[in-house]
Parts: structure tokens; C-alpha cells; sequence
């Protein structure tokens, strides 16, 4: 059978919390909510939160103060970004292995343009890939454009693939409330119960010069037209620049002597040395990662005096970094990172 052309829409389940989770073993099934500093009595919000936080209403964007009430129990960690960033990397690195185009939304969601006669099969392979090379659980819409694909995820949320498309639009939309149409938040939806609007049918059947007096000329008739599942199906590919190189060694044995410790680094840092070498761009942030036993993970990071791609300062930087660790406890793995600076980074720069 011929292969059509399918939109995907690859959504990693619960992303942070499932980077913090993966570093983290021991929090497995527990409410874990991210945020801030990870001091909830601060003024911060929610970045997310596990399944197991979500069942006391705790929801992103959330004030972490109304978190900890709801939740009492919760384990609050502070947000890493570099951390999710090289996991993202990584994802969206293993999607670029299949014959796909890959436009990137975020840190834990991407569209793939995609031709295939059983997007279902495929689907199911970008699951199980993303696993194996991250750990990480991910769900995959399947459309026939980027709404219904978007939307699709989100019915098939945790762990799986949904398809909703033209043939089967009403059937799963019809009932459901504006809001769970993507591009329409609360305050809309609110105003669109007030004109008579409740479902995604009624909107679709809304008179477009009603909706344009309502809610002006362009975004009136705009959301009629989402009620109806129409949208864009190009995907644009996101050309990849690498935000960092790194390395890291798991130890068949936990090493504890501060020198041994020290010569890895140094190995490593020269192997990073030479990717970024071969990238081409100047290093301007030093990262080491150390994760202690049993299964304890902290990174600590410094920024170059200057940009550079001189071993010699990758190897100092990785040293110095790793001196701002306590190293009293066994160590099972040791890494070295060396970040680039963004594209706003360096358009910013003198």
C-alpha cells in the first residue's frame, strides 16, 4: 500500500519531572514537583509536576506556595535547565534518525512530517527508540495536520498514540469544550460560553460575522475555523546546532580517591576538547556532572573568562569545577561538559 503524508506529534510524558526521576531513582512513584529553587515558601510557579503530584491538582504554572498546601507531602527539586536541555538534545537527536522532518517546539515536544502507509507502526518505533536511548516515556499524536496532531497527543497521553483526523474529528470532538482546542485558554473559552458557545460543535456552527463582532475580525472567524480541525500541515524542519558536547564514564567499581577523580576528569575534558574542536565553535561554559552512590546526580557549572577551544582551559575549568564538590562519598560516574553560547547569547555579544 502507497505511503500519504502524516503529520506526528511527539510529546515526552511528563518531561522534567522524568529527567528528575531518571537522575533520581528513589522518587519513583512520589509526588515530585519542579520549580524555582525548589523552596516552595518562595515566590516561584510550578515548571511541572509528576502524574503522582498532578492527582492533587497541581498543575504548572501553579504558585509553588498553593502546591505545597495541596500537597504537603510533595518533593519540591529546583529546576536545571542545562540538565533538560542535553536530555532534549538527545531526543530530538534520535528522531533525526528516522526518515522525518523534525520541527522542534520545546524542550520535550517536537512535529514530524512524516510519509508512511501505518503511521501507527512508526509511531510505535520513535516510542520505543526514545526509550532506549533516553528512558524516557514520550506519546505520539497522529494527524493530518499539526492541530489534530497536537491534539491527538493529548488523548493519547501517558505512554501512547492516538489518531485523529478528518474521518473521526467529530466523533471524538464534538462534545469536548472550546478550550480543548489548541489556541483557546480559559479566558476565551469563558467569553465564548457567555455568546453560547459550549462545545467544539456549537463553535463550528457559530455564524463567523457573530464571532468577528465578538471577538474582532481575524480571531472571530479564526476560531470557527479551529472548531472545524483545519490547519497547517507543512513541517519545517528546525536545523540542529548543538547547544554542547560532552563525555562521561560509568565506573565498573565506585572510585573514591580524590586524585583518581581528578585524572578522569582530565581525560575527559580532553576528549571534549576535541569535539569541540571539531565543531568549530569556542567553548564558553565548563560543566562537570558527578553522580555519587547509590544514585545521587549534581552538576556544577563556571563561564570561561573568554570563549575558547584551547584544551589546556577546558582541562583547568573541568578541575576547578569539580573542586566545588563535596567528594567525601563513592562516585559512580563523572562527566565533562562544554556548553556553546545560544544564538540570542551570541547575537547579544560584543
Amino acid at each position: 500500500m502507497a505511503g500519504r503524508e502524516w503529520v506526528l506529534h511527539v510529546d515526552l510524558d511528563q518531561f522534567i519531572a522524568a529527567v528528575e526521576v531518571s537522575r533520581r531513582p528513589e522518587l519513583r512513584g512520589k509526588p515530585v514537583v519542579v520549580g524555582g529553587t525548589g523552596d516552595p515558601s518562595e515566590r516561584a510557579v510550578v515548571a511541572t509536576a509528576s502524574y503522582e503530584a498532578r492527582e492533587f491538582g497541581i498543575r504548572s504554572g501553579m504558585p509553588l506556595r498553593t502546591a505545597a498546601k495541596r500537597c504537603p507531602d510533595a518533593i519540591f527539586l529546583a529546576t536545571d535547565a542545562p540538565a533538560y536541555q542535553e536530555v532534549s538534545d538527545r531526543v530530538m537527536a534520535t528522531l533525526r534518525e528516522f526518515p522525518v522532518v523534525v520541527e522542534v517546539l520545546g524542550w520535550d515536544e517536537a512535529f514530524l512530517g512524516v510519509t508512511t502507509a501505518d503511521p501507527e507502526a512508526l509511531a510505535a518505533d520513535i516510542r520505543r527508540e526514545v526509550a532506549d536511548e533516553t528512558g524516557l516515556s514520550c506519546s505520539v499524536g497522529i494527524g493530518d495536520n499539526k492541530l489534530r496532531a497536537k491534539l491527538a497527543t493529548g488523548f493519547a497521553k501517558p505512554a501512547g498514540i492516538f489518531r485523529l483526523v478528518q474521518d473521526n474529528w467529530w466523533e471524538v470532538m464534538a462534545e469536548e469544550p472550546t478550550d480543548a482546542l489548541w489556541g483557546i485558554g480559559s479566558k476565551t473559552t469563558k467569553k465564548l460560553a457567555e455568546a453560547g458557545y459550549h462545545t467544539v460543535l456549537e463553535l463550528a456552527g457559530a455564524d463567523p460575522a457573530d464571532l468577528a463582532a465578538r471577538f474582532g475580525p481575524k480571531l472571530g472567524p479564526w476560531y470557527r475555523i479551529l472548531a472545524g480541525g483545519l490547519g497547517d500541515a507543512e513541517v519545517t524542519a528546525t536545523p540542529y546546532v548543538a547547544r554542547s558536547r560532552s563525555r562521561e564514564t560509568t565506573f565498573q567499581q565506585n572510585i573514591t580517591d580524590p586524585e583518581v577523580m581528578s585524572a578522569e576528569i582530565a581525560a575527559l575534558a580532553k576528549r571534549v576538547s576535541e569535539d569541540v574542536a571539531e565543531e568549530g565553535r569556542p567553548a564558553a561554559r565548563v560543566a562537570v556532572k558527578v553522580r555519587f552512590a547509590p544514585f545521587q546526580t549534581h552538576t556544577h557549572s563556571m563561564t570561561l573568562p573568554a570563549r575558547t577551544s584551547d584544551p589546556a582551559e577546558i582541562e583547568k575549568a573541568a578541575l576547578a569545577v569539580l573542586g566545588m564538590f563535596d567528594l567525601g562519598r563513592p562516585v559512580r560516574l563523572l562527566g565533562v561538559r562544554a556548553e556553546f553560547l545560544s544564538a540570542a547569547e551570541r547575537s547579544a555579544s560584543p
